[in-house]
């Protein structure tokens, strides 16, 4: 009985529109005084949920990302990459891509990256001559390479989750995040080469090479971040914390874009973005503990080693599980509630835990992008000020892209696996 009316008022949350977390709040709540279990559990396990130090790098890696973005970063990495690639048939939107990639390996979350990148392409390739669906489709679709490059808030979660090396997880992401930025970039050509999009006129060497002078401080707060884990020095959340400082200084001295009197609106915003995700994080907790408890994880491992323990189908059905999962939940709701039990299904059929978490998160930024409830997909259709369907429709071209590169990743380990190995043995 209070399964069913935990499954029920969750389904019922989403339905009628109710942030997910809310969602998960409530139903988790209706399970616990139907089953007559104390109500005090739940803010135990909400604040076990939470409590747990890697996560304290999330707000600072959002706070360095919104410091960077206020201080100048979004136009002069849009500047870099119009400038090696904006000459191009289709160039504007592979300048949307290639910032994207840029952009992504610092504020490390799509959401940010979709808002900032395109609330200055879509209207540029819309005044350029681009087509306003088209526009807002690849800002979304691109958006997904920020968390697979590093550093991402989703690879937090999941060390979080299953005490893989967080620096291990960043390297993981790296070669499938440049993978995917690489394929919609060809995808984005063919379809720039058939419409006839416009191109621009070849800027020269000069601008590329003043154009990544002026991006260089915002490109090395990646290399920062990554140094002060691969190398040992600092721990993620110490990492977060130099990105944050650096950001500021690099904001106020070298861009000289932000001001002091903007350093405490910005902390304030950061910190309603990081406790809305912690907040997430700890009723999902108590979501997944009543699953745990209901031996759904191991009903699910079971169900599905029933049918199969081919190694390849496995793989199969679980990104076809997280596809579907992705188009309705919230990106970390759902790592919280499925990544541990699917881990372990993963685990027995000897899929290597960094291998799937890779290729688990790839899919659910996927989910992002797709319809019915993808959230990069109604952030880019309002800022191009157009209903969803017709993003809908100029998406699909990416999507299959993306997917594409999703069973690469699922099959090929070496893609996820060979860097962390070379870099953190």
């Amino acid at each position: 009985m209070g399964l069913t009316i935990l499954i029920l008022v969750f389904v019922g949350g989403l339905v009628i529109g109710l942030p997910v977390a809310v969602t998960l709040g409530v139903s988790s709540l209706s399970y616990l005084l139907v089953t007559g279990i104390p109500p005090v559990v739940m803010p135990q396990k909400m604040y076990a949920g939470m409590d747990v130090f890697v996560l304290l790098s999330i707000p600072g890696f959002i706070l360095a990302g919104n410091l960077m973005n206020r201080g100048g970063i979004t136009e002069r990495i849009i500047r870099f990459a119009n400038s090696l690639v904006g000459w191009i048939r289709g160039g504007l939107g592979l300048t949307n891509v290639g910032a994207s990639m840029l952009f992504g390996g610092i504020t490390g979350t799509a959401v940010a990256d979709a808002a900032s990148i395109g609330g200055v392409m879509i209207p540029g390739m819309k005044k350029a001559g681009y087509p306003a669906d088209f526009s807002a489709a690849v800002t979304a679709a691109s958006s997904t390479v920020g968390p697979i490059i590093p550093p991402s808030v989703p690879m937090i979660i999941v060390g979080a989750l299953s005490g893989i090396s967080v620096g291990k997880m960043f390297l993981a992401g790296a070669i499938p995040g440049i993978l995917m930025g690489l394929a919609m970039m060809v995808t984005t050509y063919l379809i720039a080469r058939k419409k006839d999009f416009p191109r621009q006129d070849w800027q020269g060497l000069g601008e590329i090479g003043r154009s990544f002078g002026g991006a260089f401080w915002a490109l090395a707060m990646t290399g920062i971040i990554l140094y002060g884990l691969l190398s040992g020095i600092a721990t993620p959340t110490e990492t977060a914390i130099v990105a944050s400082v650096y950001a500021m200084v690099i904001g106020l001295l070298i861009y000289r874009e932000l001001s002091l009197r903007e350093i405490p609106k910005i902390v304030v915003d950061s910190a309603v973005s990081a406790t809305g995700i912690l907040l997430l994080v700890g009723f999902a907790n108590v979501f997944g503990w009543i699953l745990v408890s209901e031996q759904i994880p191991q009903a699910i491992a079971s169900a599905v080693l029933s049918m199969t323990d081919n190694k390849f189908l496995v793989i199969l059905i679980i990104n076809i599980l997280l596809l579907l999962v992705g188009m309705f939940m919230e990106t970390i709701a759902a790592l919280i509630i499925l990544f541990v039990p699917l881990l372990a299904l993963a685990v027995a059929v000897d899929i290597e835990p960094l291998h799937f978490a890779t290729f688990a998160v790839l899919n659910l930024m996927i989910g992002l992008t797709t319809p019915p409830l993808g959230v990069c997909l109604f952030v880019c259709a309002g800022i191009a000020r157009l209903p969803l369907t017709p993003v809908v429709i100029a998406i699909l071209p990416f999507l299959l892209t993306n997917i594409l590169v999703l069973l690469l990743v699922s099959y090929v380990p070496a893609i996820s696996t060979w860097l962390p190995s070379v870099l953190m043995p």
